[in-house]
């Protein structure tokens, strides 16, 4: 049964959630809120909808670009290099990002008849970003499901598991990563070096699967 939204970036992690999920999964809303590596993303997200023949749905939230503060909205030259858990990749967080598009993929689940909305954050992301902890999806469950006639809520799947995990499901299901962007200093390859590239880099490893990513580094 169709009962879904998904909040899709067409990263690695929310298409494994489409495509494991995508028998319950009537629409998916991508955001194109100014960040360097929308433009990429967004051609991957809208390539792995037409393949399961889901509904694809792009909202642009310019607003976010002119007036919030982050380096993943700043050009590829703010983007600092290292892991995740390294302090200095605190300045990619977009402030309140999740938040916002949760709530206006509530507003499109309810409009269309949907209870949940579904999105792709992990155990990995815990670290630096405050809108993918479980007390946060929680809250916004609770939120969504206050504010709305039909209790609309979310599904997160993958809280508490790692990129590694969402990697060995995309194997199980047999995923093609080749069809997913991560980088986000939004080139044509992957630089190789910052945040996601490395985490990216590391999943795909230790999930046993081939890396079809071009890498500059």
């Amino acid at each position: 049964m169709k009962d879904s939204i998904i909040v899709l970036s067409g990263g690695m992690d929310s298409t494994t959630l489409l495509h494991e999920y995508h028998h319950r999964i009537a629409i998916a809303v991508t955001f194109d809120y100014g960040a360097n590596h929308n433009k990429r993303e967004i051609g991957c997200a809208a390539a792995n909808c037409k393949q399961l023949g889901i509904r694809h749905i792009i909202i642009p939230l310019t607003f976010m670009g002119e007036y919030f503060n982050s380096s993943l909205l700043s050009g590829a030259d703010a983007i600092p290099e290292g892991h995740y858990t390294d302090e200095n990749m605190r300045s990619t967080v977009v402030p309140f990002r999740n938040g916002i598009m949760l709530a206006i993929a509530c507003g499109l689940a309810e409009s269309n008849g949907l209870k949940y909305v579904m999105i792709a954050n992990h155990s990995g992301d815990h670290a630096i970003y405050p809108d993918c902890r479980p007390q946060f999806i929680d809250a916004m469950s609770q939120a969504m499901q206050n504010g709305t006639y039909d209790g609309v809520t979310i599904l997160a799947p993958y809280t508490s598991i790692t990129k590694t995990d969402i990697a060995r499901r995309g194997k199980a299901i047999g995923m093609d990563y080749a069809l997913t962007y991560s980088c986000y200093k939004g080139g044509e390859r992957h630089c190789g070096k910052c945040g996601t590239c490395v985490e990216r880099k590391e999943a795909l490893h230790d999930a046993g699967i081939d890396d079809p990513t071009e890498y500059e580094n």
